[in-house]
């Protein structure tokens, strides 16, 4: 992956971060609304139950004097019923406070799901746009575990963000306010101070904790990392009988992992406690004021219970608050590592204004094409070529001579450093790239399945054919043969990255995979390198078949498979050293004939 600098990190970090979810928020206004309304009905509904427990202390009390009516026939209405009436009105309350959070709950659910779903969906579709660069580069079992934990990270920030640190705060004012109204001074200032400590506290130790969460959130990628590649490359580890080794270098990365983890839990510890210390200081004082009020009768038993159950109401959620603070700091870091992967750029973008390609003959032409992976080490220097439409061109060369670099800028993975390629007279950088990929098929040398059927792995190439298109192009990829004699048939799961296939049965799929997109323009990259030599000639047969009606570039190793080809290029350290159709190259005798001559002697 890219390497990111410290003040983008520090950036993604920060809490304007959290403007990137406002327009999934905006989708559901209605919703989010509600989810508020309802969201102020519970904590109101909380505040509301340390009145009523006070009123039936107080009720209680016959030291408190309350002003008492006479009702029907003499009873003491206000005595008799009056307590009743607050006891189930506390029940009220307290179902009220469960009952409209679990709407809200269920109201704001959708919302956040659908972020979920939304920024998942984003960072997918960002990472398919992204250059073959950056995919050479990734590490497929971190970004896995990036993408992961960001997804849950955006689930928990938005839920508790909205739901627990604006309601508690909203709470701590009504509270404060309460108490200075009702209390006095004292009251609102150890409240206030101790909330005020309590916050500083909470962020200035979480900050310091970040540094141990981002450590073990590395570990965690790059453990993962370590597994996915070892099993992926499972018939290597065999071969090489180095089961042991892969353990070993897995438990050293589950030992960093470990350490890390440690630390984190040790830091929480400090957090923790501080917290701890911080509520029961706070706790302590206010009851001791409380105390003295009921013993200098400045304040009723009620009021003593509703400072109680009033501080005990605030410093639930507070402590919940510093648990919330710390989860949403750690949201912030497993979501950084997903908004950088939408933050990295593309090199090979569509120009503005580009149009769609249009392809009427499938002409291809190279002019002065000169490329470069990096800049002291030049692959392709001034190639220059023309593929007719329905003709058929042949690129030969020894290996690393860039044959596979020209098929890389005919897609444009990559652009060239100088010079056009063309196709029907259009420049491949103004057209789109969605246009001029559809526009090409490809048999490439390493063929990657899906852990799919055959069938749908061949469907792949026209995702809307039908089974009757799909059994086509088998026969035209002389698949039909092999395919009869599996158990399932075309139904025939293939395994991860096609791995129940052999190198020259996952090839065929290939073939017949790009037979049924039918494209105007046709690349086979070493298509038959991994057939038999029966095989071969059934698939040579096919691609004549096919080129006649499809421009045709083949990178072959084996002469054999290009002798019909119009014509045959023969590229060497980046240039073209010759070029015509096989009678008249070997007539020549150079570098040809030499190659032609080589595979004839392995050959006998």
């Amino acid at each position: 992956m890219r390497p990111q600098t410290a003040s983008q990190t520090d950036q993604l970090e920060n809490w304007t971060m959290l403007k990137n979810l406002i327009p999934y928020l905006s989708e559901f206004k209605g919703r989010v609304l509600f989810a508020l309304l309802f969201l102020v009905g519970a904590k109101l509904a909380t505040i509301g139950l340390a009145f009523v427990m006070k009123a039936v202390v107080d009720l209680q009390d016959p030291s408190v004097n309350i002003d008492q009516g006479e009702g029907l026939l003499g009873l003491d209405i206000f005595w008799f019923y009056t307590p009743v009436f607050l006891i189930i009105g506390y029940g009220l309350l307290r179902f009220s406070s469960v009952i409209f959070g679990e709407i809200r709950d269920m109201l704001f659910g959708r919302v956040t799901e659908r972020t979920m779903r939304r920024v998942g969906h984003k960072v997918f579709k960002h990472l398919h746009s992204l250059d073959l660069d950056f995919h050479l580069d990734r590490k497929t079992g971190g970004l896995s575990r990036d993408i992961e934990r960001g997804t849950s990270g955006i689930s928990f920030l938005m839920r508790f963000m909205i739901f627990n640190i604006v309601p508690t705060l909203f709470e701590i004012c009504l509270v404060i306010g309460i108490l200075l109204t009702q209390y006095g001074t004292a009251f609102a200032l150890v409240t206030l101070f101790s909330v005020v400590i309590y916050i500083l506290f909470s962020v200035i130790v979480t900050n310091w904790r970040n540094r141990f969460l981002r450590a073990a959130n590395k570990a965690d990628s790059d453990s993962s990392s370590r597994a996915i590649d070892s099993l992926l490359n499972y018939e290597t580890v065999k071969y090489y009988t180095n089961e042991t080794f892969e353990a070993k270098r897995y438990d050293d990365e589950l030992a960093l992992w470990e350490s890390a983890r440690r630390k984190n839990r040790l830091t929480l510890f400090s957090l923790n406690g501080g917290q701890a210390l911080i509520i029961s200081t706070a706790m302590t004082l206010m009851l001791l004021l409380a105390a003295n009020g009921v013993r200098n009768d400045e304040l009723t038993n009620g009021d003593f219970i509703f400072v109680n159950v009033v501080m005990m109401q605030l410093f639930v959620p507070l402590n919940f608050l510093g648990f919330v603070y710390r989860e949403i700091k750690m949201s912030l870091i497993n979501i950084e590592q997903m908004f950088k992967l939408t933050q990295v750029e593309p090199k090979i973008k569509d120009a503005a204004g580009a149009h769609a390609l249009v392809v009427n003959e499938g002409k291809v032409e190279f002019d002065q094409v000169g490329f470069s992976y990096q800049k002291n080490r030049e692959i392709l220097k001034n190639i220059s070529f023309k593929v007719k439409a329905g003709q058929s061109i042949a690129i030969v060369g020894p290996s690393g001579s860039g044959k596979s670099s020209l098929v890389k800028l005919l897609f444009r993975f990559y652009d060239p450093s100088s010079g056009t390629i063309l196709i029907d007279g259009q420049n491949i950088k103004d057209v789109t790239q969605h246009s001029l990929r559809k526009a090409i098929g490809i048999v490439p040398q390493d063929t990657v399945l899906f852990n799919d059927s055959i069938l749908e792995n061949i469907r792949y190439g026209r995702i809307n054919a039908t089974d009757e298109d799909v059994n086509k192009a088998i026969k035209m990829a002389h698949l039909q043969s092999f395919i009869s004699k599996l158990p399932d048939g075309v139904q025939t799961t293939v395994g991860e990255r096609g791995l129940k296939l052999s190198g020259g049965e996952k090839q065929r799929v290939a073939i017949a995979r790009t037979i049924l997109k039918r494209p105007k323009i046709m690349v086979f990259d070493e298509a038959t390198s991994s057939l038999d030599s029966q095989s071969e000639q059934s698939i040579i047969k096919s691609i004549k078949e096919i080129s006649k009606t499809t421009t045709s570039i083949i990178i072959a190793h084996r002469l054999s498979t290009i002798i019909s080809a119009d014509t045959i290029i023969v590229i060497k350290d980046g240039d073209i050293i010759e070029q015509g159709n096989h009678q008249t190259l070997l007539k020549e005798q150079r570098h040809y004939y030499d190659l032609w001559m080589a595979q004839q002697e392995e050959m006998e």
